[in-house]
């Protein structure tokens, strides 16, 4: 005879690996979260580093943090952005 909750060994056996499933797709969000948050990150190591548009727009990040911290007066910062979009 079974036990009383029907399951008998089949119902475990199909509970653990629900279970097991359930743990490897939580692990696979956290790390996909994880990589999601260093994407655009020049520092992360993820090609954006090459050359080209993604590098002048990380510069022109850096300069308005700069501008914004008061590192830089009016005129460094006008300078510093016209340099920029001309791309020298």
């Amino acid at each position: 005879m079974m036990g009383g909750n029907g399951f008998g060994m089949g119902g475990m056996w199909l509970f653990g690996l629900l279970v097991l499933v359930g743990v490897i797709l939580l692990v696979f969000l956290v790390v996909r979260f994880f990589a999601a948050g260093n994407r655009g990150n020049p520092s992360a190591g993820n090609g954006d580093t090459a050359g080209g548009a993604g590098n002048r727009s990380a510069a022109r990040q850096i300069l308005d943090e700069r501008y914004a911290k008061g590192e830089l007066t009016d005129e460094e910062y006008a300078q510093r952005r016209r340099t920029l979009s001309e791309g020298t």
